[in-house]
C-alpha cells in the first residue's frame, strides 16, 4: 500500500484558497511577503491579480507549501512518492527538500514573470480521442500537446487561429474540443523564450538530493539527481506528462493519491486513470534518460531491422512535427550532457575550417538554445579573435558556443598561440581534433581554473570534446593528464599547483567524440565497429580512474537523416556532432556556388583525396567528386611526389599540363608565393625547401590545396573544377531527406532548423520502430 501526494496547478486556484492556513504560518508568510514585495494573504482574496499568471504562481506554490506542512504537523504522515502538476512540481520539490521555502518561492516568482511576458496563443481540452490519434491529426500543424493527462483528456495549445482549425479537425474526427479561459500557448513551443530565460535562474540554485522520490512533469518518472534545473527549464517548453507519471507510480504500487493544495482536479485524473488498465513499461528510448536503465543500449540489431517509419511532410521551412519525436527528442542522450553545455538537445554542430562553421552559424546555434564550434583551423588569431567578439556580441548571457582547436602538425606554436587566445577571452568549449596524442597547450586549456568544491570534488571549469577514431588516442583522452605534462607546466607557471592536484583526478576529455566515416580528415571507419569499441574503453576508464563523472561517448560522421542519428543513439550515442549537413545551411560561411553543388550531391557523389596539410605523409580527406576534378588533380599530384626527386624530373608534357590547367601559372610563380610566406612564418622550412627538391616539390604541389580552399570558399566564376570541398555522404542523405520535409531549397536551411528535424525526426523513428516490434 504506497501513497502518492499531488500538488495542483494553475487552474486549481481560488480567491480565498489561503483562509486559514496562512495564519498557521506566519513567519514563512512574512518571508513571502518581503520576497514579493506585497502581501500574499492580499494576494489571495484579489480576484483581478488571481487572473494574471504572474501573480498566481507564488500565489499557489505558496498555498501548496503550507498544506503540505500543515499535513505533515498534523498526522506526522509522509508520502511515498510526491508529484506536483507544472507549476505544482516546485511544491513536490520543496516537499522532497531539494530547496527551502524562499528558493522555490523565488524561482516560481521568475517563472510567472517570464511566462507572463508570453501571450498571442491559447489553449483547449482534447476529449475523446485517443493521444496516438491525435498526434496524427496534430502532425504537421503548429499546435502542440501541452497536458497529457489521463486516458480521456488531453490539452493542446497553439496560436489561436490554428487551434480553432484543429478544434474543426478533431470534431470531425469525433473528438470534442474545450477552449480554455487562457491567453498564452504553455508547455509548449511558443514558451522556448521563456525557458531559455529562466535557464540561469534554475542553474544559479543548488538541488538537494530528493527525500522522496518526486516525479518530473518532463519524463514521468522520477527525477535523476543533478538534472533537477535542465528538467524544470524543459517543463515550460514541454508537454506535461501527466499520464505517464501516474501510470508509472501504479506499476510501483502506489493505490491512493492525496491532493495537497486546493480543488479536486488530479484526484479526478487519478480516478478516471485508474480505471484503465496500466499498459506494460514501454520500451526504453536508445540513448534517453533513465533513473533505473543505463544509458547504453543493448541489441540494438532488432531495431535497425524494423518496419521504416512514415515521415512528416511539413509546408516548407516549417518546423518539425511535435507530435510522438518531439517530446523524445529533448530525451535523447545524456542529460548530464545537456545540463553541462546548456542544450535543448544532446546535439552538436560542429567546427568546418576556415570558418565554414562561421559566426553566423554559431550564434544562430546558440540562439537555438543549441551549440555551434566555429571553424577556427586554417585562420589566423587575429581572424579567431575576431570571431570570438562577433560570437560574444551576438549571443546572450547563457548562451553557449564552442571554437575548434586543431592539433599543431608542423605550425610552429600555432597550437600554443590558439590556446593561450581561448584563454585570453575565457572560451569555456573546445573541439579537438586530429590530435595523434594529447599536447601540453590543450592540458593547460583544459585544466586552467580546475580546483577541488567544497565537498573535495575535482572540477573542470573548461570543456574539451575530443574527435577520436583510434583507441589509443581514446584511451589517452579518457585518462588523466600525463604526470610529466603537469609537471612541466607547473615549472613553467602555466598551471598552479592546485590545478595540476585536480587535474590528476580528472580525464583529459569528459566528451569524446567517435569520428566515422566523415568529410574531411578521415580514417573511414565504420560506426558500427567503432562506437563498442569506444563504449568499452569508457567503461574502463571510468572503472580504472574513479571518475566523479562518467566519461560521456558521442557519435560523427555520416549523420545525414533520421535514421542515422537514431543509429547513433542505439549504439549507445550520448551525443551526436553533425558537419556536412551544415556546409549547405543558410549560415555555412562558404559561398553560394559551393551550397549549389553541395544541395546537388547524392550519396556516391564523394571520394577520397590527399590531405594538404600532411601531404608527405599519405593523409587522406573526404571531399566532393560531383562538378569538380580536384580529386582526381590531387591524387595526381600526390603519385608524382611519389615518384619523382623533385621538378625538375617531370617530363615536360605533365610539368606543362599541371602548370597550365592544375594551377594556370608556373611552377616559379606559384614557388616565389611559397617562398615568402615561408620567410616570413617559417624560415626553417624555407632553408630546408632550398636544400632538398622533393621537399621544394611537396611545397609547391600543397599551394594547389591551399589555393584549391580559398576558389571554392569565394566561388571564383571558371574555377569551379579546382573547388576542393571537404564534404561526406550524409551530405547525399540529407538531401533526400530535406526533399521530404519541405528543405529541397537550400535556401530554407537553417542550421537549428536542420538540428531540430533531425532530432524529432529520430526520436520518431525509434518510437516508430520500439512500437513495431512490441507490436509482434
Amino acid at each position: 500500500m504506497s501513497v502518492v501526494w499531488a500538488f495542483p496547478g494553475q487552474g486549481s486556484h481560488r480567491r480565498g484558497m489561503g483562509d486559514g492556513l496562512l495564519e498557521r504560518h506566519p513567519d514563512l508568510c512574512a518571508r513571502a511577503d518581503e520576497i514579493l514585495g506585497y502581501s500574499i494573504a492580499e494576494l489571495c482574496r484579489d480576484v483581478r491579480r488571481l487572473r494574471d499568471t504572474r501573480y498566481v504562481q507564488p500565489a499557489l506554490y505558496t498555498v501548496d507549501a503550507l498544506t503540505y506542512l500543515a499535513r505533515t504537523e498534523d498526522d506526522g504522515e509522509r508520502p511515498d512518492y510526491l508529484a506536483g502538476h507544472s507549476l505544482g512540481e516546485y511544491a513536490a520539490l520543496f516537499a522532497a527538500g531539494c530547496f527551502d521555502f524562499e528558493t522555490g518561492l523565488r524561482l516560481v516568482m521568475r517563472r510567472g514573470e517570464l511566462m507572463g511576458e508570453a501571450s498571442g496563443g491559447t489553449m483547449s481540452a482534447v476529449l475523446g480521442v485517443p493521444r496516438e490519434r491525435l498526434e496524427e491529426l496534430l502532425a504537421g500543424t503548429g499546435v502542440d500537446v501541452a497536458n497529457d493527462n489521463s486516458p480521456e483528456q488531453v490539452v493542446v495549445a497553439g496560436p489561436k487561429e490554428e487551434i480553432q482549425a484543429v478544434s474543426q479537425v478533431i470534431t470531425e474526427a469525433g473528438g470534442k474540443c474545450v477552449p480554455l479561459n487562457v491567453r498564452t500557448a504553455f508547455h509548449s513551443r511558443y514558451m522556448k523564450d521563456a525557458a531559455e530565460a529562466f535557464r540561469r535562474t534554475l542553474e544559479s540554485v543548488e538541488y538537494a538530493e530528493p527525500r522522496v522520490p518526486v516525479i518530473a512533469n518532463v519524463t514521468g518518472r522520477p527525477h535523476v539527481a543533478g538534472d533537477i534545473a535542465e528538467s524544470l527549464r524543459r517543463q515550460i517548453d514541454s508537454p506535461v506528462r501527466w499520464l505517464d507519471g501516474l501510470r508509472y507510480l501504479m506499476r510501483q504500487g502506489v493505490d491512493r493519491l492525496e491532493e495537497i493544495g486546493p480543488g479536486d482536479v488530479l484526484t479526478k485524473l487519478w480516478q478516471v486513470t485508474r480505471k484503465y488498465p496500466v499498459p506494460d513499461e514501454p520500451a526504453q528510448v536508445p540513448g534517453a534518460a533513465s533513473p533505473d536503465v543505463p544509458t547504453r543500449a543493448a541489441s540494438p540489431a532488432p531495431v535497425a531491422a524494423a518496419v521504416p517509419a512514415q515521415r512528416p511532410a511539413p509546408a516548407r521551412g516549417a518546423e518539425p512535427s511535435r507530435a510522438s519525436g518531439t517530446d523524445l527528442a529533448a530525451r535523447l542522450g545524456s542529460p548530464e550532457f545537456r545540463a553541462d553545455y546548456g542544450l535543448r538537445h544532446a546535439y552538436l554542430a560542429g567546427s568546418m575550417f576556415k570558418g565554414i562553421a562561421s559566426t553566423d552559424l554559431v550564434v544562430r546555434m546558440g540562439k537555438a538554445g543549441l551549440m555551434g564550434f566555429f571553424g577556427a583551423g586554417g585562420l589566423k588569431l587575429a581572424e579567431i579573435e575576431d570571431a570570438i567578439q562577433a560570437i560574444r556580441r551576438g549571443l546572450g548571457t547563457g548562451e553557449g558556443f564552442g571554437m575548434n582547436l586543431l592539433y599543431g602538425f608542423d605550425e610552429n606554436g600555432l597550437e600554443r598561440d590558439t590556446v593561450e587566445l581561448y584563454l585570453k577571452h575565457d572560451v569555456r568549449h573546445v573541439e579537438a581534433a586530429a590530435y595523434p596524442h594529447v599536447t601540453a597547450p590543450l592540458v593547460r586549456y583544459r585544466f586552467t581554473g580546475a580546483h577541488r568544491d567544497s565537498r573535495g570534488r575535482p572540477v573542470a571549469v573548461r570543456h574539451v570534446l575530443a574527435k577520436v577514431s583510434r583507441p589509443e588516442v581514446a584511451t589517452a583522452f579518457m585518462s588523466p593528464p600525463p604526470e610529466p605534462v603537469l609537471r612541466r607546466l607547473v615549472e613553467r607557471g602555466e598551471l598552479t599547483p592546485d590545478e595540476a592536484e585536480a587535474a590528476a583526478s580528472l580525464p583529459v576529455s569528459q566528451d569524446v567524440c567517435v569520428e566515422a566515416d566523415s568529410a574531411g580528415h578521415t580514417d573511414g571507419r565504420s560506426p558500427y565497429g567503432l562506437m563498442p569499441a569506444m563504449l568499452e574503453l569508457r567503461d574502463r576508464a571510468n572503472r580504472t580512474h574513479g571518475y566523479a563523472g562518467p566519461i560521456r561517448v558521442g557519435a560523427s560522421g555520416g549523420l545525414g537523416a533520421p535514421e542515422a542519428v537514431a543509429a547513433a543513439f542505439v549504439l549507445g550515442a550520448d551525443f551526436v556532432v553533425t558537419g556536412s549537413v551544415n556546409q549547405c545551411s543558410v549560415e555555412a560561411g562558404t559561398s553560394d556556388e559551393v551550397k549549389d553543388m553541395l544541395a546537388g550531391l547524392d550519396v556516391q557523389d564523394t571520394t577520397y583525396a590527399p590531405a594538404g596539410d600532411m601531404f608527405e605523409l599519405g593523409a587522406r580527406v573526404q571531399v566532393a567528386r560531383k562538378g569538380t576534378l580536384f580529386p582526381a588533380r590531387a591524387n595526381k599530384l600526390y603519385q608524382l611526389y611519389r615518384n619523382h626527386g623533385g621538378l625538375d624530373d617531370l617530363d615536360p608534357a605533365t610539368a606543362r599540363t599541371v602548370q597550365d590547367k592544375y594551377f594556370r601559372r608556373s611552377f616559379a610563380e606559384v614557388w616565389d608565393e611559397t617562398a615568402a610566406y615561408l620567410a616570413a612564418n617559417k624560415p626553417g622550412e624555407l632553408d630546408r625547401a632550398e636544400a632538398n627538391p622533393r621537399h621544394k616539390m611537396a611545397l609547391v604541389f600543397r599551394w594547389y590545396f591551399v589555393h584549391s580552399i580559398r576558389l571554392a570558399l569565394s566561388g571564383t566564376p571558371g574555377r569551379r573544377v579546382d573547388y576542393q570541398i571537404h564534404c561526406g555522404p550524409a551530405m547525399g542523405s540529407f538531401n533526400h531527406y530535406a526533399r521530404t520535409i519541405g528543405l529541397a531549397d537550400r535556401r530554407d536551411r537553417h542550421v537549428d532548423l536542420i538540428a531540430d528535424h533531425l532530432m524529432t525526426d529520430a526520436a520518431a523513428v525509434l518510437h516508430s520502430r520500439l512500437r513495431h516490434l512490441s507490436a509482434r
